[in-house]
């Protein structure tokens, strides 16, 4: 879930992976590699920094969590409006 909604909000804000990293507080020597191991699942975010994630992204943090893609989608929706 984390990583495809992740990828998806990035893409959809226009940022690449290291601008979204470093806007999040990642050291810009390591933010491309490490959101892109995020969107990939291979490592996962603490949450701490999945909050500055969806802040950046102007989302809601549980739209990362909820199981439901529907209602991810109604989060995000209704965020943005």
């Amino acid at each position: 879930m984390l990583p495809h909604r992740l990828k998806e909000a990035r893409i959809k804000a226009g940022l690449s992976q290291q601008r979204l990293g470093i806007l999040a507080g990642i050291d810009e020597a390591t933010a491309s590699a490490r959101m892109n191991q995020y969107e990939r699942g291979i490592h996962t975010p603490d949450f701490a920094l999945a909050r500055k994630l969806a802040q950046v992204l102007n989302i809601p943090a549980c739209y990362f969590y909820t199981v439901e893609d529907d209602l991810a989608v109604l989060i995000a929706n209704w965020f943005t409006h």
